[in-house]
């Protein structure tokens, strides 16, 4: 573990195995790092991960964040070391109401650890991240009104989000310490560890189509595919967070975070099929053809034998990917893009060309042994 001295940035990363938080441990530990050198905890619910390197950690705390004991417990050691905690973690349930409870209650029982002690607490600011759902609501099947390009001023929508009642607790313990919201688009990283993983998700699909020698038919609407969209590196993701985390600026402040150019789902597939081999196929109409999320209940087995022949990291098809929501996404009737005029006018002005970033991030999960190596 580094020496640590009074003046040490401390962070803690609850769900520090997912798409955002491997990436956020990453960039705190480089040399570089905005307001380093830190000091890094990681945690989350489930043991580490074989893929996860030890040396972007110096500590990996296991704790179920909706027991206030086991949380209490776990946490209690570091309690009065942590300066900045780093909120990238979230459970999904099938009703928004069973979502404000589980994951409003995940972050109070963390915070109560961290500041209930007022005279030892050194907890100074707490990163958000939320998403897009603050815009178009939970339901991503029955998205409620948009008007994109989403900019952060944009009035709540009028039906229960926990994004909002997450907002809301932060902003109940000011002036205790400060906090930024980071709202992501479809995030792109890599892990076998994230509900929502479009990335790895999209890329089984390809390799069981090219295990079965199936077309690699696009499972949305002929309006997504030509329409615009956008995405969000989970680098990128990392450096805004750590910035506003520094920045006297960004205090107090919800930001948009998106690499900043938009793309197709046709470019997108494009690339996706020349990575995977497989024969792309675009839609014949505005409404999707087949029913992709049934289709692809019944292909486990073939994921598992994927699995077992290339020696993979032991993953279930249904555990690391998000075909449903996938599916929302891709027969959205707006385009899904968010404004980046208030990250780049507060002094974030980091970018990423998403196309790039998808290549970059499927090498990443073959080098962490997730995908087949080709």
């Amino acid at each position: 573990m580094e020496l640590e001295t009074p003046e040490t940035p401390v962070a803690l990363v609850v769900g520090v195995t997912g798409m955002a938080g491997l990436s956020l441990a990453e960039a705190l530990k480089k040399p570089t790092a905005l307001g380093g050198p830190w000091k890094v905890y990681g945690a989350a619910r489930r043991p580490k991960p074989t893929w996860f390197s030890p040396s972007l950690l110096d500590l990996y705390i296991q704790f179920n964040a909706l027991d206030p004991h086991d949380t209490c417990k776990n946490l209690s050691i570091i309690s009065e070391h942590v300066t900045h905690l780093f909120w990238v973690v979230l459970q999904a349930h099938d009703n928004e109401e069973a979502n404000i409870a589980t994951n409003s209650s995940m972050l109070s029982n963390v915070l109560h650890v961290l500041t209930s002690n007022s005279t030892t607490s050194r907890l100074r600011h707490v990163t958000l991240q939320t998403g897009t759902k603050h815009y178009i609501g939970p339901d991503l099947d029955h998205a409620g009104p948009s008007d994109p390009p989403f900019h952060e001023n944009m009035t709540r929508l009028p039906y229960p989000n926990f994004y909002y009642v997450l907002e809301d607790l932060l902003a109940s313990y000011s002036p205790a310490f400060t906090w930024s919201v980071h709202r992501s688009s479809i995030i792109i990283g890599a892990s076998s560890r994230s509900i929502y993983n479009m990335l790895l998700t999209l890329a089984t699909y390809a390799l069981i189509c090219r295990r079965e020698g199936a077309p690699f038919r696009y499972p949305g609407s002929r309006y997504t595919w030509e329409h615009f969209c956008d995405a969000s590196d989970a680098g990128l993701l990392a450096q805004q967070q750590i910035w506003a985390a520094v920045s006297d600026s960004a205090k107090n402040q919800a930001f948009n975070c998106t690499n900043g150019d938009v793309f197709t789902w046709k470019a997108f597939w494009t690339v996706l099929s020349e990575i995977f081999g497989v024969e792309p196929v675009p839609p014949c109409g505005d409404i999707a053809e087949f029913n992709w999320v049934e289709e692809m209940k019944e292909k486990g087995g073939v994921w598992d034998a994927i699995v077992r022949e290339n020696g993979l990291h032991e993953t279930k098809l249904e555990e690391i990917t998000c075909f449903g929501a996938s599916n929302a996404v891709m027969n959205f009737g707006f385009q899904h893009v968010s404004s980046m005029n208030k990250s780049r006018e507060f002094g974030f002005l980091g970018y990423v060309d998403t196309l790039k970033s998808l290549r970059k991030w499927i090498e990443r999960l073959r080098e962490m042994n997730i995908l087949p190596k080709t």
